[in-house]
């Protein structure tokens, strides 16, 4: 495993879980069980194993349930009202809860990617360089997630974040400023999509 390390206090954790699950039945992704937790439950410890401090997680659908039933002690929730109309709207929702703090800059995780572990937030992490950084993992050369943005891109991400797209359209436009930090091999990014791809939780 690679060292964990401090990050410093200046990057704050974004775990998009607002996610309604259409394709399962609609069952919020952040309560599908995982180790025999909920999944978001998982999706911060991973950043807490990589030495994120402070971690801001965007709700949306099954709120209540989820803070019922998660274990989510010392994370700031973010209530996203607009989660329906898809990734975009959480994006929207954290990086202006982080903007009301001194937090410069944001790692932004999917609550439905249990694949993606400590190893490879830590990675991306060790890439922050100020606020005017751009940081992706890569697999196989290919943009993924974790996805690490300074804060100087927060009003254009913000700007740009529609539908599911979240920062595509933001990143496709200001791809020659992204450092690529290589993780194929030791995290797996799949999604939680589908029936099927429940298989991957344990």
């Amino acid at each position: 495993m690679t060292d964990i390390q401090d990050p410093g206090a200046e990057i704050a954790g974004l775990v998009l879980a607002a996610g309604g699950g259409r394709r399962l039945g609609g069952r919020p992704k952040a309560l599908l069980a995982h180790r025999g937790r909920p999944l978001v439950e998982h999706a911060v410890g991973v950043l807490r194993t990589a030495g994120v401090g402070r971690i801001h997680v965007v709700l949306g659908a099954g709120a209540d349930q989820v803070r019922a039933r998660a274990e989510l002690g010392g994370c700031v929730l973010v209530d996203n009202p607009d989660w329906a109309e898809g990734m975009g709207s959480s994006l929207r929702a954290g990086l202006a809860s982080l903007a009301r703090t001194d937090a410069r800059a944001a790692l932004v995780s999917l609550v439905d990617q249990p694949g993606i572990g400590p190893e490879a937030v830590v990675r991306v992490l060790k890439a922050y360089g100020g606020g005017n950084t751009l940081v992706s993992a890569a697999y196989d050369g290919t943009r993924g997630h974790p996805v690490l943005f300074g804060a100087a891109h927060w009003a254009g991400i913000e700007a740009a974040a529609t539908g599911d797209r979240g920062a595509r359209a933001y990143l496709q436009a200001h791809e020659a400023e992204i450092r690529l930090v290589e993780c194929a091999d030791v995290a797996e990014p799949y999604d939680i999509d589908t029936e099927a791809d429940l298989s991957h939780l344990e």
